[in-house]
């Protein structure tokens, strides 16, 4: 743990930095004038960002209820029963807590000799819950999802999107269990298409459509088993996007939320090639005046580095574009302007001519 001052690192040394924590997030939600304060206890946010929090390799999320943490350094690894025991004691009243998750079975742990383990640890924790985000619900899987089961740094550009999507043809790339779809929807967009290789994602974002009420009357020339409004399809998204530039399809919206192509330093020159390979796609199947959403969440690729991509990309199209604005990870992931790392996510939202 990072310190400047000498100070004993005893409990009250760690309840200070989780109640630090837990405060912001507190703030956060006063200052939310769409957030009641009967709707707390069914909202989903991250609780502690690790560095961010002054708790490197501790990460909580609250799902509705649920805790759901990981810890991924040896050093918070021996004190994490305690860690979130002090998170619980925190949390309430404001944030209710009836069970806490773990999801230890981040690869990541392997480099310091730790198992990866993941399941229910304390209170009454489940493995699906139902949250709700904006307007609408989404049921995340908190056993078997990704990260902690939900990508919660994207919220606030979940939000964000609906000048770019109402009343068009959507296309939403990478969808994993329908965030960005279901948020297209209910925000009016004419139709929505979203790709992804997992049938198990599929499956879940095909609940969620169900749940906010857009599994309407199927439209006829859906792909892939369509849900009214919303339809979606298994592929590979570099195949997929291929594919539908050699049929000449087009979509008004474009949205690209793939995983991170760079894990590692030495794997940025692949994941740079991978990253302008899918925009370059996007952007051709895109009419004038349409828009581009396109995020990457490699921190190895920096917003400098992931801007210079996406206008190579648009030259070899022969496209123009203009930037409409930049975003980030969610207010409930502070970045470090020391550790560059902490502001992983890009989100950037582009207009194609």
């Amino acid at each position: 743990m990072t310190r400047r001052r000498d100070e004993p690192v005893d409990e009250e040394f760690y309840r200070r930095r989780v109640r630090e924590a837990v405060d912001y997030r507190r703030a956060l939600w006063s200052a939310a004038a769409w957030a009641l304060p009967e709707d707390i206890g069914e909202r989903a946010f991250r609780l502690v960002f690790a560095e961010a929090d002054h708790l490197p390799g501790f990460i909580v999320d609250y799902y509705a209820g649920q805790l759901v943490f990981q810890t991924l350094a040896l050093g918070v690894e021996e004190v994490k029963d305690f860690l979130v025991r002090l998170v619980r004691e925190e949390a309430g009243p404001s944030f209710p807590v009836r069970g806490a998750y773990e999801r230890n079975d981040a690869p990541v742990r392997r480099l310091e000799g730790l198992p990866l383990v993941k399941g229910p640890c304390w209170g009454e924790a489940v493995p699906r819950v139902t949250i709700r985000e904006g307007d609408w619900r989404m049921v995340v899987d908190l056993e078997e999802g990704q990260k902690t089961g939900y990508f919660l740094d994207q919220r606030e550009n979940r939000a964000a999107i609906a000048p770019y999507v109402r009343g068009r043809r959507v296309l939403d790339c990478f969808c994993y269990t329908g965030g960005f779809a279901v948020a297209a929807a209910v925000y009016g967009a004419g139709e929505v298409l979203g790709v992804d290789s997992s049938p198990e994602a599929l499956a879940l974002a095909r609940e969620n459509v169900a749940l906010n009420g857009l599994d309407g009357e199927r439209r006829a020339g859906g792909d892939g088993g369509a849900d009214g409004r919303v339809s979606f399809v298994e592929a590979n998204v570099f195949d997929f996007l291929r594919q539908a530039d050699a049929d000449r399809r087009s979509w008004d919206t474009v949205i690209l939320d793939p995983p991170a192509f760079a894990k590692s330093r030495a794997a940025l020159e692949g994941a740079v090639r991978g990253y302008k390979e899918i925009n370059l796609r996007a952007m051709r199947l895109i009419p004038p005046g349409g828009h581009l959403l396109t995020s990457s969440c490699s921190q190895h690729l920096g917003e400098d580095l992931f801007l210079e991509v996406l206008a190579s990309a648009a030259a070899d199209t022969r496209r123009r574009i203009r930037v409409v604005e930049v975003r980030s990870q969610a207010r409930d992931h502070p970045f470090l302007p020391a550790a560059p790392e902490t502001r992983y996510l890009k989100f950037a939202v582009l207009q194609v001519h």
